[in-house]
């Protein structure tokens, strides 16, 4: 072997001493560098920002989305559209993935985070070009969010989360922009409702877990105005046995991690009889068993047993002879939801359940019938941490978008929660940022000043959308805000988003979470800096095994930003 090396590395010598290139890595992989590469991500990115800006504001557009299994997607969410969306570049996926990130942050502002994003990177463009170093914009990139964030600091102010008519107004501002808006006091009160039941405050800590305790439960039929949230948690599921009670007030509720049934071998059980009354002992055991199990329930006098298990017939036979009421085979987080929301412990073995695991929270359970379902609801119940929003709507398609609405209202007021200061909408903090980074942009020495200025200007794509997406004349109105904006003391001044006309935001009482703005900046300039520090794609796959596989080619990637558009468009 060490003979082999040393051929090989004379070779390689005299190769170079002859002038002959040295081939390092595989011939067949596609590389692609600097402002190529550079220019190609900017290009990807601002494609990627292209196909959703068209779903920013009040008269956002609906995109309509063929998903892979034959569903239709009906939404104005930028999560929602660009997660159905199949992209090959790298850049490009890595643009839907900021989308993803926020919405798992924050809840909202997923449209206006790719948006950014993608002006931000254009910015850059013209730089690129004449040979700027990446490394010096980004610093400046870098430097002009610092110094947003403060501007932000500076126009924010508190807000009460217990004031249930200043909340109401910061959801509305959400919804504003969303395809339930005609349903705005309805959904404003669902939202609210569920967030104030499931907060908690623990050693000084607060905690609102709205994915986990607040469920929403799609019901199509019916009208949109049947829909409610309860005071308690209702699940799909009937009672085993036909006379076994269908309403209960006050009920006693244990909750079961185990089957009610004779243990099960795991895999392969053998058994070894030697006489007839062998076989007619195996079964008593079992029977026995069931029994017990049922004796150890009854002692405690429950009127309602749920297990995520199976529940045997012999099992329902005892239980209901003792008039209780048993529901079996429930998801673990509906089972979790039903102890927050009556106060009961889920028990792993019958025999350690005690009297204090039993629930006694709730006011009322009842079974009801809706459509061709019938459904457990466990109401009434003092003080739940846990609720079930039921929402009734005419097709699955509406169900669905106001679902996803209702998702960033609940989001909206967690934030305020956690966060309770707000900053002004419809692109009045926008143009205020930028105004203010330009003027200080004026104090920056060396090149740094024109990339900072460059994001400065692109801040102003958000009042800019909105206008655009009004049917307005852009050209007049951003000229006209800019000069308000220009003048100082103009901060709330903005895009009314119905009319496309200059109003002043606080007249209008459209305001945004402080927290929901600062992740928009954050994100998309971190975003934009991490794309423009990539000098070098180098995709792993040969030319025919990307083929074969339907991969990328990165030479292709930034031919032309037409082409882009024109494949997402397709």
């Amino acid at each position: 072997t060490q003979s082999t090396w040393g051929h090989n590395s004379h070779s390689a010598k005299m190769m170079q001493q002859r002038g002959l290139p040295v081939m390092v890595f595989n011939t067949k992989q596609e590389r692609e560098k600097g402002r190529k590469a550079q220019l190609s991500n900017v290009a990807a990115a601002k494609a990627v920002a292209d196909l959703v800006r068209t779903c920013l504001g009040p008269r956002a557009m609906l995109k309509m989305i063929l998903d892979p299994m034959g569903g239709i997607v009906m939404t104005n969410d930028g999560n929602a559209i660009l997660r159905e969306i199949d992209v090959k570049h790298p850049a490009a996926k890595s643009m839907i993935e900021l989308s993803r990130t926020q919405d798992e942050e924050v809840g909202d502002g997923t449209t206006s985070v790719v948006i950014l994003a993608g002006d931000v990177l254009a910015a850059a463009e013209p730089f690129l070009e004449r040979e700027m170093h990446p490394t010096t914009l980004v610093r400046a990139f870098h430097r002009a969010l610092e110094d947003a964030q403060s501007v932000m600091e500076e126009l924010s102010f508190p807000i009460d989360p217990m004031d249930r008519a200043a909340m109401t107004n910061l959801i509305k501002s959400c919804l504003g922009t969303k395809f339930s808006a005609r349903w705005m006091d309805l959904m404003c009160q669902l939202s609210l409702d569920a967030v104030m039941a499931v907060k908690t405050e623990e050693n000084a800590q607060i905690t609102v877990d709205i994915k986990r305790y607040a469920r929403v439960e799609r019901i199509p039929g019916g009208t949109m105005e049947d829909s409610c949230v309860l005071s308690g948690v209702m699940v799909n599921k009937d009672i085993v046995h036909p006379k076994m009670r269908r309403r209960i007030e006050n009920p006693r509720i244990l909750l079961l991690d185990c089957p009610l049934e004779y243990i099960k071998g795991e895999s392969k059980t053998d058994v070894e009889m030697t006489g007839a009354k062998d076989f007619n002992r195996i079964l008593e055991l079992e029977e026995l068993h069931v029994q017990r199990m049922c004796n150890d329930i009854i002692a405690l006098r429950p009127d309602i047993v749920v297990t995520e298990k199976g529940v045997s017939d012999l099992a329902q036979h005892y239980l209901m002879k003792a008039n209780v009421t048993v529901l079996r085979r429930l998801r673990k987080t509906d089972n979790n939801r039903i102890g927050r929301a009556v106060g009961a412990t889920i028990c792993f073995k019958t025999d350690e359940a005690k009297e204090e695991d039993v629930g006694k929270g709730c006011g009322l359970f009842e079974i009801r019938k809706i459509g061709d379902d019938y459904f457990s609801f466990f109401e009434q119940c003092v003080n739940p941490k846990a609720v079930t929003i039921l929402l009734r709507g005419a097709s699955k398609d509406v169900l669905q978008e106001v679902d996803r609405n209702l998702q960033d209202a609940m989001n909206v007021a967690r934030n305020v929660v956690f966060d309770p200061r707000l900053v002004p909408g419809g692109g009045a903090t926008e143009m205020a940022i930028s105004q203010a980074l330009i003027r200080k942009s004026k104090a920056i020495e060396g090149v740094e000043q024109w990339p900072y200025r460059a994001v400065a200007e692109a801040f102003q794509v958000i009042p800019q959308t909105l206008a655009q997406n009004c049917g307005a004349n852009v050209i007049r109105v951003m000229t006209d805000l800019r000069a308000l904006h220009a003048t100082g003391g103009n901060a709330t001044m903005g895009i009314n988003g119905l009319t496309g006309e200059i109003a002043n935001i606080r007249e209008l009482g459209i305001w945004e979470p402080y927290a929901v703005k600062v992740q928009t900046l954050k994100t998309a300039v971190e975003q934009a800096c991490m794309l423009l520090r990539i000098d070098e794609i180098v995709s792993g796959l040969s030319s025919a095994k990307r083929q074969a596989s339907g991969a990328p080619n990165p030479a292709d990637a930034g031919d032309a930003e037409g082409m882009n558009m024109a494949n997402f468009e397709q």
